[in-house]
């Protein structure tokens, strides 16, 4: 049975479990601060459901514990760091406040990270700047891995590759999230761990016909993700899949060509002060012009009115403050065994 915890009561679980495995410093609570956010927005496969996993990655080795990233350049305005494989939610964690230090200076701040670990839900990280009144553009990309064929391919090489768009405004931020594929790989391997398919061909099998059967991207079944626009408009998720690979890969001098087998992710960051450019004041009246213009829009159904990307993950965010997350119940046997292993205690429902 899913049972209820308090957003803090998670995050001490995680913390305890990623100190106790090995993590230093304030990784630990960086990371699972980004893990129970994703929870709390609604992006159950990249919430706790990834602490075992990582766990298991600190484990064999592949998630680096302890250490600090190698500055690869640094010219002030631009940072590029090799990640040397340290969790990823810490890493952009600071990558961003280091950029949020620097934008007042520079106006724009990009960082790039090569060889992180994977970051979990884009989401998750936007209210680090918008917080802060700045907006962000945030990318990732795998180099290791690949569940989506080039438009007009049938053959994987791109993973999933989103993109993330934070900016602030006067009532609530903006936060977009959104993969360069229709859907992905975690959707897919949640439909197939339920025996459940998609409502809507959003996958194509190896023999290049679309499909609705997640598990046509199982190993060695050679299926893919389609990418946005599927087979008639993929050339739209293609374009900008290459967009996010040039961004991360090629700014980072560091990808495909060389990438290592094991999971990781390349990164680009960008903070953006609305105060160097037109003015903040300016900003918000333009932005939050648009806000009230798309909320004022007349509905195709008027009991679902026009919403604002990032509206319902912020409204999920206060109600799990007030309520809790339910933690399915895979999800809590996962974490229950990682917490008898590692002897850290367990806390118990609302």
């Amino acid at each position: 049975m899913t049972q209820r915890y308090t957003v803090e009561s998670l995050r001490q679980l995680a913390t305890a479990l990623f100190a106790a495995a090995g993590m230093d410093g304030g990784k630990a609570r960086a990371v699972a601060e980004v893990l129970v956010a994703g929870d709390m927005v609604g992006q159950r496969t990249h919430g706790m459901a990834l602490c075992p996993q990582y766990l298991g990655e600190i484990e064999k080795g592949a998630m680096a514990a302890r250490g600090e990233p190698a500055v690869v350049r640094d010219s002030g305005a631009v940072f590029v760091w090799d990640g040397n494989y340290l969790p990823g939610p810490w890493l952009v964690s600071q990558a961003c406040a280091q950029a949020a230090g620097r934008v007042a200076e520079h106006g724009v701040v990009t960082a790039v990270i090569r060889r992180s670990h994977h970051i979990a839900c884009l989401m998750a990280l936007l209210g680090q700047a918008t917080g802060r009144g700045l907006a962000i553009i945030l990318a990732s990309s795998d180099p290791a891995f690949g569940y989506i064929a080039p438009y007009g391919g049938k053959e994987p090489l791109f993973t999933p590759n989103p993109i993330a768009i934070g900016y602030p405004g006067t009532e609530a931020p903006v936060w977009i999230d959104v993969s360069t594929s229709i859907t992905t790989v975690g959707m897919a391997r949640q439909k197939a761990a339920a025996g459940a398919s998609f409502a809507h061909p959003w996958l194509m099998d190896a023999e290049g016909h679309p499909s609705n059967d997640p598990r046509v991207i199982d190993p060695g079944a050679g299926g893919t993700l389609l990418p946005l626009g599927g087979r008639e408009y993929g050339h739209k998720g293609f374009g900008l899949s290459l967009m996010v690979e040039m961004l991360t890969h090629g700014l980072g001098g560091f990808g495909r060509l060389d990438s290592e087998p094991r999971w990781g992710a390349n990164v680009f960051l960008q903070l953006i002060d609305p105060a160097a450019f037109a003015g903040r004041d300016a900003f918000l009246r333009q932005m939050d012009f648009l806000a009230g213009r798309c909320h004022a829009n007349v509905p195709i159904d008027p009991a679902n009115p026009v919403r604002m990307p990032g509206e319902m993950a912020q409204r999920r965010m206060r109600e799990a403050e007030r309520s809790g997350i339910d933690v399915a119940p895979k999800v809590w046997e996962a974490l229950a065994a990682a917490a008898a292993k590692y002897g850290v205690a367990l806390p118990g429902p609302v």
